[in-house]
C-alpha cells in the first residue's frame, strides 16, 4: 500500500514536471517567435522609386542609398536622358519623386502641362558654361559665329543671360528668366544663336563655334564647368540660388516619411562631402 502510494506520487510528480516543462517550452517558443517577429518587423523596408538624369543626379542618389537603407528605405533609381519624361512619370505615379531639375524649369513645365507637382529640398547647383572645341576665349569669337543654346524656356533664358553677362549680347531691360532669342536687342558680333534640345548640345560642339551647356550634360560629356568652360556661372551668383536642383514630388506627398527621409539624406553632411569630393566644383552643394 505504501509502495503504491509512493509510486502514485512519483508518477504525479513526473506528470507535473513534464507539464511545467511543456509550458515552459511553449513560453520559450512564443518568446522566440515574438523576438523573430520583432526582428522581422525591424527588417521591413519601404521602397522609394526616384527618377533622375544619369550625371550627377543618379550618382548622388547612389551615394544616398546606404544612408536611406539605414532608415529602412530601399531606393530604386530610374534613369532618364531627357527633361520631359521624369515629370510625366512622376505625375502618372510611376515615380515617388524625381531629382533632375531646378525650380524655374519645374514651374514652367507643370504649368504648361497642368501637372500637380511641387518640390521639397534644394540639393545642388550645376554651373552652366560656354564650351568650345574651336576657341579658347571670348575674344576669338568672330562675326557671325554660331552659338548653341538649350531650347527649353528656362534654360534658354539662363544661357542668354550668361551670354549677356559676358558682353556678347544685350537683352531687353528686365526680361530676366523669360528671355528668348527674340529679346536680343544688341548683338555686336551678329552671333547666330542656334536653339537645340539641351541633351543634344554636347554632341553639337564640332558643328558650332561654341555652346552653352547645362552642367549635368557637360559632366556626362566629360567636360567640367570649373576647368573646361570659357565662361561659367559663379557659385556665388544669383544663378546658384535660382537654379538649384530640387527633389520634386506630387502635391500632397511632401509629408510622407520616406520623402522627408530622402530630403534629409540628400542634404546631409555625408552627401555634401560626396558632392564636393566627386565633382570638384562642377556640382556645388547649396545646403
Amino acid at each position: 500500500m505504501k509502495l503504491s502510494k509512493v509510486f502514485i506520487v512519483a508518477i504525479t510528480l513526473t506528470l507535473v514536471f513534464l507539464l511545467v516543462a511543456g509550458c515552459g517550452q511553449s513560453a520559450t517558443e512564443t518568446q522566440e517567435t515574438g523576438k523573430a517577429g520583432e526582428t522581422e518587423t525591424k527588417q521591413e523596408t519601404v521602397k522609394l522609386v526616384v527618377g533622375a538624369t544619369p550625371v550627377p543626379h543618379a550618382e548622388i542618389l547612389e551615394a544616398a542609398k546606404p544612408l536611406l537603407a539605414e532608415k529602412g528605405i530601399e531606393l530604386e533609381i530610374k534613369e532618364f536622358t531627357d527633361y520631359v519624361l521624369p515629370n510625366q512619370a512622376l505625375a502618372d505615379g510611376e515615380l515617388d519623386a524625381n531629382y533632375f531639375q531646378h525650380v524655374p524649369y519645374l514651374n514652367d513645365f507643370k504649368e504648361k502641362n497642368n501637372l500637380d507637382l511641387t518640390y521639397t529640398v534644394a540639393v545642388h547647383f550645376e554651373p552652366m558654361g560656354l564650351y568650345s572645341q574651336k576657341i579658347k576665349s571670348l575674344e576669338e569669337l568672330t562675326e557671325g559665329a554660331k552659338i548653341a543654346v538649350p531650347n527649353d524656356p528656362t534654360n534658354e533664358a539662363r544661357a542668354l543671360l550668361l551670354l549677356q553677362d559676358n558682353g556678347l549680347i544685350k537683352l531687353k531691360e528686365g526680361i530676366g528668366l523669360t528671355a528668348t532669342v527674340n529679346d536680343i536687342v544688341e548683338n555686336p558680333k551678329q552671333l547666330e544663336i542656334i536653339e537645340l534640345e539641351a541633351a543634344q548640345i554636347p554632341r553639337s560642339l564640332p558643328d558650332v563655334d561654341a555652346a552653352v551647356i547645362n552642367g549635368n550634360y557637360a559632366i556626362d560629356a566629360g567636360l567640367s564647368p570649373a576647368k573646361d568652360a570659357i565662361v561659367s556661372e559663379s557659385k556665388d551668383s544669383l544663378a546658384a540660388e535660382t537654379y538649384a536642383n530640387v527633389v520634386a514630388v506630387r502635391v500632397g506627398d511632401e509629408d510622407r516619411e520616406e520623402i522627408k527621409a530622402l530630403g534629409e539624406v540628400l542634404t546631409s553632411p555625408e552627401i555634401k562631402k560626396f558632392i564636393e569630393e566627386t565633382y570638384q566644383g562642377a556640382v556645388v552643394p547649396v545646403f
